[in-house]
């Protein structure tokens, strides 16, 4: 099982990325709640991505913060800068032992015991 980063879960949900999305189907996955605040919270969000976001974050398993989880984010923040909801993310990959899907990967290269990859990199290319 892969967990997912918010901009994988936004990016497979455009018409555009049609690829990723069955890529990203294609077995099991996680959602963070911290991914499912990200993509949900965000203020200008229409009713129409909302539906899609929520239809297709019910697809994944939603693993929660638990004590654990935010022990190892707080780790993470103490151990360089790192956005909260990076800290929760990367910190729940960690300790549910999940290789993380992201398009950031500058987000958490620092971290050595995460595995993580980024689906863009084997992206079908398009013609023009």
């Amino acid at each position: 099982m892969r967990l997912l980063d918010s901009n994988i879960v936004i990016y497979a949900t455009l018409p555009a990325n049609g690829w990723l999305r069955a890529e990203v189907l294609s077995q099991p996955f996680a959602i963070s709640q911290a991914t499912r605040v990200e993509v949900l919270g965000w203020h200008r969000i229409t009713p129409e991505d909302k539906r899609d976001l929520e239809s297709f974050l019910a697809a994944g398993t939603l693993l929660s913060i638990t004590d654990a989880v935010a022990d190892r984010a707080i780790e993470l923040r103490q151990a360089g800068k790192m956005s909260l909801g990076d800290a929760f993310i990367a910190a729940t990959a960690l300790e549910h032992d999940l290789e993380l899907l992201t398009r950031n990967t500058d987000d958490y290269k620092r971290i050595t015991a995460l595995k993580w990859s980024n689906p863009f990199d084997q992206a079908p290319v398009q013609s023009p």
